[in-house]
Order: structure tokens, then C-alpha cells, then sequence
């Protein structure tokens, strides 16, 4: 096993939290998990390649995983992680948002902060030009539906009234997108731009706050998060 560059790519700062960022990895080093897995509840694997979460279930006592600017789709598989209670999957390649939601209500019963911008499957203006508010708002609704426990959703802390409206008519709020193979013209001809490849020109990205033991310090390690602490 070829540990050496992981090595190098971590440094010590104070205690239980590992990020491990900006390394263009397919997927989780296990030497990460055979050293760290019991003992961080703070992961942060963002700006790399991955695209299956094979080894995570190791993380047992995980409370907070940040995975932004990766290739997760459709097909990834969550382990059950039951102290989780924060994700982050901002720019990933994720689309179906039903199968979605799915998973993480079975995997992470704890859950209560979300992130999904810029995934096809959350119909933001930021990555989905033809999407509007009412289009997002019928997202939130539907997600806040179905994960009962959720506190934010994206960058935005969950109302009251938006729980009340999610509990009364959020299971008709699917979003749903035409399949692969269906080609949708517009008028004139125009040509719709793509989603952005990446947030980054957006701000700088934040991989890890608080007490920290493992910190990768690479340049790709800064940038924004979804919660502010002072909304905890």
C-alpha cells in the first residue's frame, strides 16, 4: 500500500477532525481509514475525484462530512452512519433526487444539515438556469418531506411554516427531469448553457472549522460553507 504521499499531505492541529483535500483520488485511501477511522468525527474529502464511498462505513463515529466538488452520481451507495448529522454535497453529478433522499433517510437517521447545490438534482438558479424559485421551493419541500429531522437545506435554515407546508404536500412535490435520451429544443434555436463544472470562482472553499487534529493544507483546502456558526 502506497502511503507516503497521504502522509505528507496531513498535518496536525488540534483534535478529532481529518481533512484530506484537493488530491484527485477516485475514491477513500483506506490507510486514511486504518489510522483515523475510529477516531475523527469531522471528514473532509472535498475537490477530488471521488466516486464510490467504499470504506466510510470505517468512520464510525462520524458526525460531520463535507464531500463538495467530487464525481458521486446517481449509483453511490451511503453506509449507515448514525451519528451523522451534517452533509455536504455541493457540485457533485448527482440527478435523481427521489433515489437520493432515499438513501440518506435509511443511512443517516440523524441528519440535519444538508447541502446539495449545483447536483442536477436540486433545482437551483445558480446551476440550473431553466429552474426558478417556485421550482426550488417544491424541492424543498419534497427533501424536508422526507428527511423529518432536517434543520438546513442548502443555505437556508428550515421555517416553521415551510415544515408545516412539507408535512401537508410535500410527497407530490417530486422533481422530476425528462430522460437522457429526450432532446428538448427552444425557441430561435437557443443554445443553454451547461452547469457550471465548478463553485469555486464563487468564493473560497472552507474544508474544515473548529478543533482539528488532521488537516490537509494544500491549495485547494480554503473555501465557503453552507452554515454559519453562528447559526448552530
Amino acid at each position: 500500500m502506497e502511503t507516503n504521499g497521504i502522509w505528507e499531505n496531513i498535518g496536525y492541529v488540534e483534535e478529532n477532525q481529518l481533512s484530506y483535500c484537493g488530491q484527485d483520488c477516485q475514491r477513500i485511501p483506506p490507510a486514511l481509514w486504518n489510522m483515523y477511522g475510529a477516531k475523527v468525527n469531522y471528514l473532509d474529502l472535498s475537490y477530488n475525484s471521488i466516486e464510490t464511498l467504499k470504506g466510510l462505513d470505517n468512520f464510525t463515529r462520524l458526525e460531520e462530512l463535507i464531500l463538495d466538488n467530487n464525481k458521486l452520481g446517481d449509483n453511490v451507495s451511503f453506509p449507515y452512519l448514525p451519528y451523522l448529522q451534517t452533509l455536504s454535497l455541493n457540485n457533485n453529478q448527482i440527478e435523481n433526487l427521489e433515489s437520493l433522499v432515499g438513501k440518506l433517510s435509511e443511512a443517516y437517521p440523524s441528519l440535519s444539515y444538508l447541502s446539495l447545490l449545483s447536483n442536477k438534482a436540486c433545482p437551483n438558479q445558480l446551476s440550473d438556469l431553466d429552474k426558478d424559485e417556485s421550482d426550488y421551493q417544491r424541492y424543498r419541500y419534497f427533501v424536508i418531506y422526507k428527511l423529518k429531522h432536517l434543520r438546513f437545506l442548502d443555505s437556508r435554515r428550515v421555517s416553521e411554516r415551510e415544515r408545516s407546508e412539507a408535512l401537508a404536500r410535500g410527497e407530490f412535490m417530486r422533481v422530476r427531469r425528462p430522460p437522457r435520451d429526450v432532446t428538448a429544443y427552444t425557441p430561435g434555436d437557443v443554445i443553454a448553457r451547461p452547469l457550471p463544472l465548478d463553485l469555486a470562482s464563487l468564493g473560497k472553499h472552507k474544508g474544515a472549522y473548529g478543533k482539528c487534529l488532521y488537516k490537509y493544507t494544500g491549495k485547494h483546502s480554503e473555501g465557503n460553507r453552507f452554515i454559519l456558526n453562528s447559526d448552530l
